[in-house]
């Protein structure tokens, strides 16, 4: 095995590791533990190494190089253009958390928090607040 990464931080590691196993490549991450006990230490240990088979390397370095913000920024799941009001049928959606700032100030006054706020959209055109898509 190979060294193709190294990481200051283990979740880091975790994260690349992940997605290199979820393309199949067997990987095994080096001083993870360590640097996770002492993360001090994580920089004069040379960080966390993730390493792979060396037949698996490039093909690694091309995964974990590949940029999939766009992905994540065209799906349906942050974009809200499947969805529409209910109110006025428009698709420009934003999560929103109604109640927010109530709670916020109830933690302030009582000491502690009261959570009864929602996560939701809020309609950019009519202001209308939705829990329910």
């Amino acid at each position: 095995m190979i060294v193709i990464a190294r990481y200051s931080f283990a979740h880091e590691a975790q994260i690349a590791k992940a997605s290199l196993e979820a393309a199949g490549i067997h990987t095994h991450l080096a001083d993870e533990h360590t640097v996770n006990l002492q993360w001090l230490y994580s920089n004069a240990m040379g960080g966390v190494r993730l390493m792979v088979a060396k037949q698996d390397a490039e093909q690694a370095c091309d995964i974990l190089s590949s940029d999939f913000s766009q992905a994540v920024e065209d799906s349906h799941i942050f974009s809200g253009e499947a969805d529409a009001c209910p109110c006025c049928g428009s698709h420009d959606l934003l999560p929103y958390t109604k109640g927010k700032r109530p709670a916020f100030v109830v933690f302030l006054f009582l000491g502690f928090p009261l959570f009864f706020y929602r996560h939701g959209y809020q309609c950019e055109a009519c202001g209308e607040f939705t829990d329910k898509l």
